[in-house]
């Protein structure tokens, strides 16, 4: 049997302009239209390097990597929203995309106007539209609002809707990138176990883009991974995603430095894990505590700020813990000065179970994700072996905690 899509040694490279005098005057922007320009320099990078692989009829694909990696330019090549610099795509089938909330849509019309644009884009006949409708409405459970334009639904609700295209009109080839990340949880779990029931009940072919190990490995049956634009690694998705993760554990970081970006108006800019010595590391015994340093510049004044940290076990979304600074101190939520600031937060011996953990740490406001850090990795281990002698070589539990017994016996 003929793969469904051919991907052969797909590159793309773009071209970065560096400014070297970014800040003109209003007199210098115009002189500069009447002179030659010498004032910036340009660079090629390739977001993608002979990238090939094959998908046959019926296959779940896993795309996974880290940030940079080239994972989403590789489905806009895919979804024929940008062409590749070098290589071609062979394709033997509809090809429907969910790469950002919106794609397809036009703000002035009407849900129900939408649906019939976004599914003649995805090369869908009218009857075929007609005949899913129903199905498409009720699972985005956005009825009420139907006949309402677009540009008044919520970012939330423009995913639904999105999603519902893509995946009822059955399309031969379904492209999905990390972007129902931006739904609700109630949300997520519909669309994972509807993508589920397309991979594994109707045969449809997916490549899906995801940073949630849990959901690649329900989903897909191959993955592959990329690095700094190539393939480093393809196979089953359980076989991927352990190399991916041990690859990870291997680059430890013990100091986690940022660059600045100025346009931020507050951001993280270091971020150290360190032992009850005050030593940075990157790994720590479970019998002793270890603390977290975050350094972050504020660049305007905000009200309501905080910054929290999250822990999850290496390769999975379900947060362990989550701790904010103004759950004991609320008075952090004030009005936040311009400067430097650092913070220190100290978690007890015995909090986490042997293994590796992922913590992302973020700077939010009521309403608004200022800057987020992802994939800091620690590994935890067990120095003594308190639960040899009870014959197991760890405790069976994510977390390590102890508590207190207090044990009578009466006749």
């Amino acid at each position: 049997m003929k793969p469904i899509l051919e991907i052969k040694n797909i590159s793309k490279k773009f071209r970065i302009d560096h400014e070297l005098q970014p800040y003109l005057s209003l007199r210098d922007s115009v002189f500069s239209l009447f002179r030659r320009k010498n004032n910036h320099s340009t660079e090629d990078f390739w977001a993608l390097k002979n990238v090939s692989f094959d998908v046959h009829p019926g296959e779940s694909v896993g795309i996974i990597g880290k940030n940079g990696a080239g994972k989403s330019t590789l489905l806009k090549i895919l979804s024929k929203i940008t062409p590749p610099t070098e290589g071609k795509i062979l394709s033997r089938g509809r090809i429907a995309s969910l790469l950002e909330v919106g794609t397809g849509f036009h703000g002035e019309l009407s849900g129900r106007e939408n649906i019939f644009l976004n599914g003649s884009i995805l090369g869908m006949k009218r009857k075929e539209i007609q005949k899913k409708f129903d199905e498409i409405v009720d699972f985005s459970g956005v009825e009420k609002f139907l006949d309402t334009p677009l540009k008044h639904y919520s970012s939330g609700m423009q995913l639904r809707l999105a999603f519902a295209v893509a995946a009822f009109l059955e399309p031969e080839i379904l492209l999905i990138d990390e972007v129902l990340a931006v739904g609700d949880a109630e949300f997520q779990k519909k669309c994972l176990g509807k993508m589920e029931d397309v991979t594994k009940n109707e045969g449809r072919t997916v490549i899906f883009v995801s940073h949630n190990m849990t959901a690649m490995k329900t989903l897909c049956t191959r993955g592959v991974l990329l690095k700094n634009g190539s393939t480093a690694n393809s196979g089953t998705m359980e076989e991927v995603i352990d190399y991916y993760l041990r690859e990870s554990e291997k680059k430890h970081l013990v100091v986690n430095t940022f660059a600045e970006n100025k346009k931020k108006e507050a951001q993280i800019l270091k971020v150290s894990v360190i032992d009850e010595n005050g030593s940075p590391a990157g790994s720590f015994d479970l019998n002793k505590p270890f603390s977290l340093v975050i350094e972050y510049d504020i660049r305007e004044s905000i009200t309501g700020l905080s910054v929290s940290v999250a822990i999850a076990q290496a390769g999975e979304s379900q947060n362990i813990i989550t701790s904010n600074e103004a759950e004991l101190n609320p008075e952090t939520l004030k009005t936040r000065q311009t400067g430097h600031y650092k913070s220190l937060i100290k978690f007890p011996e015995k909090l986490l179970n042997v293994g590796s953990y992922r913590l992302r740490i973020g700077i939010t406001s009521h309403r608004t994700v200022y800057d987020v850090v992802d994939e800091i990795f620690i590994d935890i281990f067990d120095s003594v072996g308190i639960f040899q002698n009870l014959g197991y070589e760890k405790k069976n539990s994510i977390l390590s905690m102890q508590f207190n017994w207090d044990t009578t016996r009466s006749n």
